[in-house]
C-alpha cells in the first residue's frame, strides 16, 4: 500500500488524471506560488509558462512570501515576482509526467485544465553546521510533496 494519498477525492477516473513528486527537494514557498500561478491553466500553456520560468523569460507572483522581493515589469495585475527556476523546472517533470499519464488514458492533452495544484511540506533531513568554539547549529532542508490533477474540458 502507498505511502502517500492525494488530498482530492471524489474525482471521474473517466475524465480526470493525477501526477505527484514526492520528497522533492525544493523550496515548499516557491512551489506553492508556483502551484498558485498554474492552476486553472491548460496543461499545455503551463508546460510553456514553467518552460519560459527555467529560462528566466518570465516571473512567477509571489502573492503570499513577497517582503523584501524585487518588482517585475512583466507582472500584470500584481508588481512582486521571483524566477524560481529549480522549483519550477522539479515541477515541469511533474507536468510533464500528468501529460503521460493523460494520453497512456487516451485523454485529449489539448483539452486538459489543471484543475488542482498544490504544494505541502514533507518530512524534515537534520543535520547540524559546525561553528566557532567547538559549537554547532541545527540546519534543517524541508522536502516538498506536489500535487496536480487535470480535467478534460
Amino acid at each position: 500500500m502507498s505511502r502517500f494519498s492525494y488530498s482530492v477525492s471524489g474525482l471521474d477516473p473517466d475524465k480526470t488524471v493525477i501526477a505527484s513528486g514526492r520528497e522533492l527537494n525544493i523550496s515548499p514557498k516557491h512551489s506553492r506560488e508556483i502551484c498558485n500561478s498554474i492552476k486553472g491553466m491548460l496543461v499545455s500553456k503551463a508546460i510553456d509558462y514553467l518552460e519560459e520560468v527555467v529560462d528566466m523569460k518570465r516571473s512567477v507572483p509571489f502573492k503570499r512570501h513577497h517582503k523584501k522581493v524585487g518588482h517585475r515589469s512583466d507582472l500584470k495585475g500584481w508588481d512582486v515576482g521571483r524566477y524560481p527556476q529549480k522549483a519550477a523546472g522539479e515541477i515541469l517533470k511533474v507536468v510533464k509526467a500528468l501529460e503521460k499519464n493523460a494520453e497512456f488514458k487516451d485523454l485529449e492533452v489539448d483539452r486538459l485544465l489543471l484543475f488542482h495544484a498544490a504544494a505541502q511540506k514533507g518530512r524534515k533531513i537534520k543535520r547540524i553546521f559546525p561553528r566557532a568554539f567547538g559549537s554547532s547549529s541545527p540546519k534543517v532542508n524541508i522536502l516538498t510533496h506536489i500535487e496536480l490533477a487535470a480535467e478534460e474540458i
